[in-house]
């Protein structure tokens, strides 16, 4: 079947609680919904998207490629 995500397919959907009791301890945890978000799952996972072309590089950064002349050759 398909999968849906978060987006606007499943706001008819939101009725279970989303601020429960903690398992171990019993407090409230309130911040379950932004542990979610932070999570890379169906979202946008933008952070990860470009971990693996930064790992052929090294993850160097702040470097400037060297000027590769062969520019007039090109135009001639």
């Amino acid at each position: 079947g398909n999968v849906h995500g978060n987006g606007t397919w499943s706001f008819g959907k939101r009725r279970n609680k989303t601020h429960t009791l903690c398992v171990s301890c019993g407090r409230h945890n309130l911040s379950v919904k932004a542990i979610r978000r932070k999570t890379t799952r169906i979202g946008r996972m933008r952070y990860l998207c470009h971990v693996p072309r930064r790992f052929k590089t090294g993850f160097r950064e702040g470097t400037e490629a060297a000027p590769r002349n062969k520019v007039a050759a090109v135009s001639a």
